[in-house]
């Protein structure tokens, strides 16, 4: 059963969509299947892998309706046969009015994955920027929460929030729900002010925030405008280098165990930088996971 992270954090512009599809891509040239599902109904992840706005085509709402099962809405993804894409729509802004007082609402779309995420090693999930009734689905679909950072003043406002919405997900809905990784963001090598947030937020994360930095790059930001990943549109711009590296560290993580601790992870509690893990398994180190062989295509399946 692959796992599933959902990619969250209620500021917006913070890079949760960028994250989203560079990630999901550079795990799909690693030919791990991925499952990318788009849960914004702004619909940017959609787009900016090439798949134009169409009111006939069913989407997210459907499935969250009930009105659409995996095969009816899943997308395959131009040049990336290991990348499957579950698109959005602007119609599923209503969703959360039309499911208020509708029976188990808050894991709709966990159920709508039960099945499908054996087909896949990842499913990644992009969360709008709120904490409402779509986060908490992602939530309690998801075993994991990624948390993107950007690098300016400010970065861990609401972060605490966050935090305490994530355990409380855990304690009611979602026992198995834990913190992947703190990601950095739109980071700009040129000022102090970069370093010094990213040296705040590990101060409170600790080895929870990943090595990688991903960097202010207009090549990143051009990328979604031509409906291609950075790999498509630039495979030698700083972005691609970056999130290649972030793919990497990601499996890492993953190989080793990391990204599995919670309570410490509370920007709330005293001596919160203490990551509790053991030393040696920080995040840069070489020797992750890597591809061995080929697997199967559920895109294909």
């Amino acid at each position: 059963m692959g796992r599933t992270v959902a990619i969250v954090n209620q500021k917006g512009g913070v890079g949760k969509t960028t994250t989203a599809v560079n990630l999901a891509a550079a795990l799909a040239i690693a030919e791990r299947p991925t499952l990318l599902v788009d849960a914004d109904p702004q619909a940017n992840t959609t787009r900016a892998l090439g798949v134009e706005a169409d009111p006939e085509r069913l989407s997210l709402y459907d499935a969250l309706s009930g009105d659409a099962d995996f095969d009816g809405v899943r997308l395959p993804v131009q040049d990336l046969p290991y990348l499957t894409l579950i698109p959005s729509e602007r119609d599923l802004v209503g969703i959360e009015m039309e499911l208020v007082g509708a029976e188990g609402r808050e894991d709709r779309l966990a159920r709508f994955l039960a099945e499908p995420r054996q087909l896949f090693d990842y499913v990644l999930i992009d969360c709008p920027p709120s904490l409402g009734l779509i986060t908490l689905n992602a939530l309690v679909a998801a075993d994991s929460v990624l948390i993107p950072v950007q690098c300016e003043y400010l970065a861990l406002e609401g972060i605490s929030q966050l935090v305490d919405t994530v355990e409380r997900v855990r304690d009611a809905l979602n026992p198995r729900l834990e913190i992947q990784g703190v990601l950095m963001t739109m980071f700009d090598e040129r000022t102090n002010l970069s370093r010094q947030v990213v040296d705040e937020v590990r101060s409170v994360f600790g080895e929870q925030v990943y090595a990688t930095l991903i960097p202010r790059n207009i090549r990143l930001g051009e990328a979604p405008s031509h409906g291609k990943p950075i790999f498509l549109y630039d495979i030698r711009s700083k972005g691609a280098e970056a999130y290649l590296e972030l793919a990497e560290e990601f499996l890492q993580h993953e190989a080793k165990g990391l990204g599995k601790g919670f309570a410490e992870l509370d920007p709330g509690r005293p001596g919160a930088g203490a990551s509790g893990l053991e030393s040696g398994s920080g995040a840069g180190e070489p020797g992750g996971a890597p591809v061995d062989r080929p697997r199967s295509n559920p895109s294909e399946s």
